[in-house]
């Protein structure tokens, strides 16, 4: 860094990049370097629009001509490789949006070229951002639930139906041939590892309810944690959920312990009813309901800049991501045996750092 500065530069024009480019242009001490798009024409749309001064059509001639600090990588997971090990090879810094490349192989090797580089791996993973999320984080570490024993996410976007299903925003879902745990329920994932620590089993069944799109679109997975706690991944893209904004927490959560049960609704409202107890009671907290998922693209970006000015703890490490990948894997192989798997028996499930 320059003077303080992290100079940073973007890869990527599609849908959902317009929240990254927002959000690095909002901080302080950030500076956005440059933009590249294998369209030339886009790269040029997105540089004017978030006053960048440079665009690019090929990465690696950005990379060499500007020498950022920071490589933030927004493209679809078959250009993650490619991207990271150019990266890798100048000594940039990375942050990957997630699905983490194409599958766990992929993964896996990103992790090692990192490492071997010496640059940091990031993963933008931005559920557990969310600030619904942070607080229930508060929540559960206080103890007022006493043991927690039963949760559930209802993942119910309502964006699958008909066969201009994702069409309007990201086309590429209709073609991925694994999609409601790869591409959406990842984010679950995060959010339980986030919340319990590592789950020691999962047992899956997927299904497709639309029938133009190629992947999974439905399904349930339950996780088993230590300390008997079990809990649920209840996804439908298809169906709806009770919220004036269907994208801003993508369903209800509901947590449930000895002493108590915590529930996230649609409005990103979090309540709290006792053991016993007819009456919820609304826990109040501050956020800016903005953008993606109150605004966590954002906070996410913000908590990898304060890494670097601050030297805050960076959480999604690349190394630690993988830990999401194997899980997800493991949910996959459940599916296709219609078995539970050990996550840590299996022979298959393994973890490398």
């Amino acid at each position: 860094m320059i003077n303080n500065v992290l100079r940073v530069a973007c890869s990527g024009t599609g849908y959902f990049s317009q929240f990254h480019y927002e959000a690095w242009n909002r901080l302080d001490n950030v500076r956005l370097v440059g933009v590249c798009n294998r369209d030339i024409e886009k790269a040029k749309s997105f540089s004017e629009t978030y006053q960048i001064e440079h665009y690019y059509q090929n990465l690696e001639v950005m990379l060499l001509e500007l020498k950022p600090d920071f490589l933030d990588i927004i493209t679809p997971p078959v250009t993650h490789l490619n991207a990271v090990t150019i990266a890798a090879k100048l000594g940039i810094d990375v942050c990957c949006q997630k699905p983490f490349g194409e599958n766990v192989e992929q993964a896996q090797q990103m992790v090692a070229i990192a490492r071997e580089a010496g640059i940091k791996l990031v993963i933008h993973e931005n559920f557990r951002f969310m600030p619904w999320i942070r607080k229930a984080k508060e929540v559960i570490d206080s103890g007022i639930l006493g043991q927690i024993l039963n949760v559930q996410f209802n993942l119910r976007p309502g964006d699958g139906q008909g066969k201009d299903a994702y069409l309007a925003r990201q086309a590429y879902f209709q073609d991925m041939p694994k999609f409601l745990i790869h591409e959406t329920g990842i984010h679950i994932v995060d959010v339980f590892r986030y919340f319990f620590g590592e789950p020691n089993s999962v047992y899956a069944q997927l299904r497709r309810c639309n029938p133009v799109i190629k992947g999974e679109d439905a399904g349930i997975v339950i996780f088993q944690f230590s300390g008997n706690l079990q809990a649920i991944l209840d996804g439908n893209r298809l169906l709806d959920h009770n919220s004036t904004n269907l994208r801003r927490t993508m369903g209800e959560c509901q947590i449930a312990g000895t002493q108590g049960t915590l529930n996230i609704d649609g409005e990103g409202r979090i309540w709290f009813r006792k053991i016993n107890e007819q009456i919820s009671n609304e826990i109040h907290y501050e956020w800016q309901d903005e953008n993606f998922g109150g605004d966590c693209v954002y906070q996410t970006i913000k908590h990898i800049v304060d890494h670097y000015l601050r030297g805050n703890p960076l959480e999604n490490q690349g190394v630690e991501y993988l830990h999401n990948i194997l899980v997800e894997q493991a949910i996959y192989q459940s599916h296709e045996q219609r078995s539970c798997i050990d996550l840590y028996l299996h022979p298959s499930i393994k973890i490398t750092s």
